[in-house]
This record gives C-alpha cells, structure tokens and sequence, in this order.
C-alpha cells in the first residue's frame, strides 16, 4: 500500500493512520470499530494532530469522537498520548508502567525544552530538540492520564472483535504494550516497530524487545501497523529484529574492550542501516546497552543523550 498521510482501510472496521515521514514525532494511530462501537489506539503528538485524525475518521469511518469509548496509549512518549484530552470522555488505557512514566514527563516538560532550545539555551542539545520537534505545539497540549491501568494481559470488547492488550515492555519505554485483535488478523505494534527508521531504545533490555518482535510474529497477523513508518509484514518485524542484535552485538563489543558509551557510538559503522531515518539514535541505544551490562540502574539522562544525538546528527549533514 502506498505510504501517505491518512487513513487506510484494514478491512473488518479496522483503520490505520498514518503519518509520513515517520520521523521524530509522526507516528502512527488505530482505529477499531463494530457494532456502533469504537476504540482509538493511540493520539498524536500534539491535539491538532489528534484534531485532524479525529475529523477524518468521521468523514471517512462514519466514526465520531463521542462515540470512541476507549483510548489505549501503548506506552508513554507523546507522539501517543498528547491528544488523550480529545477524548475527555473515553476511558484511557494504558499500562502501569506507561501511566507513571507520563506523570514523570508530562507536555509541560516537552514545552519548557523546546522553548528553551529555541532561545538557545541547554546548549546543542537544545537546539537539536528544538529543531526536530518545531512542527509540534506542546504548549497547547492539555495533559490528560490514563484512567484505567493493568499490567500483563488486558482484554476489551469492542462490537464483535476481541482485543488483546498485551505488555511487552520494558523495551522501547519502561511499559510498552501490543494490541492484537485475532479476528481480524491484525497487530498495533506501538513503537516496538519503528520501519524505514532507527528504533530507540530509551528503557531496554534489548532482549525484551527482541523477545516482543518474536511475539508480533508468532501472531501470524495479516495488517502489522507499526508505531513509526509503513505498513509491513514478517519481513519488516525480522529486519527491526535484526537491527537490535547488530546494535547490541556492536555495542558490547565496544564495552568490553573499555570504549564509552559516547565514543562507541561514534565508532560504529552502521552498514546497511545507516539509511534508515534518525541513525543518530545510536547514541541512546548504546547508552542503554551500557547501563545494562555495566549493572546502573540509573535512568537514562535525556539531556545529556539529546546532546549526543545532536553532535551525531550535525557532524554528518
């Protein structure tokens, strides 16, 4: 299918929204519909966004917000949770993980980085994070927290399809989650599958996330939405797969002969995925291999990371 801004029909009142290029903040949203009834997976990153994705399913699916009874945000970041206020009256599901990791870095925060990259402060860091997200308006963003959490397994009913809301994380953040519906063969993979793009590894272990590629596939789905990118199959789950072993594998490598994690990242060539969009995220995937195999439980330090990606990425245009 070609990949364009909107709406793609997956069959069986199922919808994927995609955003082009992918990117830093485009993500990807579902929509799940039957019987009248209906649950959103996913908002954007900003409400205008989630405005726009809203009003297009109505034109398009017949499917008003007032009647999308249920939200669920597979993990923290905002590019998946900054349009919960849209939806003021469904309920939000999200993973325990995910609810207290949004409480630690509500909008608030977002915006007080750009604004301050803006202005030229935090350094290269914040001009980095200022460029990257300048399409978004987090200021205008309303905080809006999950109204109902789970951990492990959960399940919705929504008209005659069953849905599966399973935890994988930590991995890409410290709760993912997956959303499979079986009956209609189709996986809401979150941002454990970033396609055409470098995924980032903000929580680890990498083992986790391999272990919930592993899973994406052994649902035999026929519509796998990634949360960044195009459509894809088993092919693109085993080549997101296959990159996180490269990145570790290298990154260990690099550990035990006694390099840090910043020269590491530099110091790895990144062959045939040098080309996928962001490859500047190396620096937090390796950061993160670091504090695993180092023994830290340190959280990741976001700014300090920024500023490794931004010397990465501006060294190499």
């Amino acid at each position: 299918m070609a990949y364009a801004r909107g709406l793609v029909d997956l069959g069986a009142g199922l919808w994927a929204w995609m955003q082009p290029d992918g990117g830093w903040g485009y993500s990807n949203a579902g929509l799940i519909s039957d019987g009248g009834e209906a649950a959103l997976v996913d908002t954007l990153f900003d409400e205008a966004l989630t405005d726009d994705m809203l009003r297009a399913m109505e034109a398009s699916c017949g499917v008003r917000r007032e009647t999308i009874a249920t939200v669920v945000n597979t993990h923290a970041n905002g590019d998946h949770t900054h349009g919960n206020a849209l939806l003021a009256h469904a309920e939000i599901v999200a993973s325990a993980a995910s609810a207290r990791e949004m409480e630690a870095f509500p909008p608030a925060t977002l915006a007080m980085m750009k604004a301050a990259g803006a202005a030229g402060q935090l350094g290269e860091a914040g001009r980095y994070f200022a460029e990257i997200f300048a399409p978004f308006d987090f200021a205008g963003v309303r905080h809006r927290a999950p109204t109902r959490t789970f951990s492990g397994v959960a399940g919705l009913q929504v008209g005659g399809h069953g849905v599966q809301l399973l935890e994988v994380g930590p991995a890409h953040t410290a709760g993912d989650v997956i959303v499979h519906v079986p009956g209609a063969r189709t996986v809401f993979t979150g941002d454990i599958l970033f396609i055409e793009g470098t995924p980032i590894i903000w929580a680890g272990p990498v083992s986790n996330w391999i272990a919930a590629c592993d899973l994406i596939e052994s649902l035999d789905a026929a519509h796998i939405v990634p949360g960044h990118g195009p459509l894809t199959d088993r092919a693109g789950v085993r080549e997101v797969t296959d990159y996180l072993h490269f990145i570790e594998a290298e990154a260990v490598r690099r550990f035990e002969a006694g390099m840090g994690p910043e020269e590491a990242a530099r110091d790895i060539g990144l062959g045939r995925y040098a080309g996928w969009k962001d490859a500047e995220r190396v620096a937090v995937n390796v950061d993160t291999v670091w504090r695993e195999w180092s023994g830290s439980n340190a959280p990741a330090d976001a700014l300090a990371l920024f500023g490794r990606m931004a010397t990465i990425y501006y060294d190499t245009r």
